[in-house]
């Protein structure tokens, strides 16, 4: 690298982490305070954080970033959406928890040990939804992908998208409050039959 080059990526350095200072750094007690609330342990949330300084950081340029804090924000969910992929905690209500950015509520152990359990019976749900309806919400809300890219990858148009996604959510909700109700019916009977046997 020559002196020139070393200064120019000097000159880049000083200008981004001004740039990180001011447009970046400020938003991040209210990103933790979302992440929190978005039910992230701490750990996890120091991570989120440096990962996501480490991808802006990276950029070549930050000139396409008109508005920092919501690309900060997106980022950060994004990342949020690929860990809930990798650790197959996929039940749909959690994900659309983190798709609002909003729960106030904090999970305990036990709710997060019950999470994980449901993630098989969610994802047997969404295996028996039709092809298409099935690929769209697993790239909508398994893989965080937008409706734009989706419609791309598909040749479908962007309503086409939004209908399946919802389509496909009630259908696993439906599916979700069958089993439930079905289960709640063999508890019942199983309780009136210790009863009617004492």
């Amino acid at each position: 690298m020559t002196q020139g080059e070393v200064i120019n990526a000097l000159a880049r350095r000083r200008m981004l982490a001004a740039w990180m200072a001011r447009e970046i750094v400020p938003h991040e007690a209210g990103m933790r305070a979302w992440l929190a609330r978005a039910r992230v342990s701490a750990e996890d949330i120091d991570e989120l954080m440096q990962e996501a300084y480490c991808q802006i950081v990276s950029l070549p340029s930050v000139d396409h970033i008109t508005a920092p804090r919501a690309y900060f924000m997106a980022s950060l969910r994004h990342m949020m959406l690929r860990r809930i992929r990798r650790a197959q905690v996929v039940a749909i209500d959690a994900i659309e928890q983190v798709e609002n950015w909003r729960d106030e509520s904090i999970v305990s152990p036990e709710d997060e040990a019950g999470s994980r359990i449901t993630c098989q019976r969610v994802m047997a749900i969404i295996a028996g939804l039709p092809e298409r309806c099935r690929r769209v919400v697993e790239l909508r809300k398994i893989e965080g992908w937008s409706q734009k890219d989706i419609a791309a990858h598909l040749g479908m148009s962007e309503k086409a998208v939004e209908k399946q996604v919802w389509v496909g959510v009630r259908a696993i909700r439906a599916a979700w409050a069958n089993a439930e109700a079905q289960s709640a019916q063999r508890m019942d009977q199983a309780e009136r039959g210790v009863g009617g046997g004492r």
